[in-house]
């Protein structure tokens, strides 16, 4: 089963950012904390990190655009 990797709060006056990087793709195995996205805001570049250890299954929101809070940018299947 997938597990969706979220656009995360990144501020108080931000509630959307744009996908800038994908440092991933689709199939890769990637460990807990290893940095899968570039994220940025309006005031900084925030790396989006893997919450747990596993395989990138799907993205969902290409590099470039926008996504507000809380959209699933991609998921994966935990190892």
């Amino acid at each position: 089963m997938s597990t969706p990797i979220k656009m995360p709060n990144l501020g108080a006056e931000t509630d959307e950012a744009r996908v800038s990087d994908w440092k991933k793709a689709v199939g890769d195995a990637v460990m807990e904390g290893e940095v899968i996205a570039e994220i940025e805001t309006e005031k900084a570049n925030v790396d989006l990190e893997m919450p747990a250890t596993g395989r990138l299954t799907e993205i969902l929101v290409e590099a470039g655009t926008d996504a507000k809070v809380g959209t699933v940018l991609a998921t994966y299947e935990e190892a």
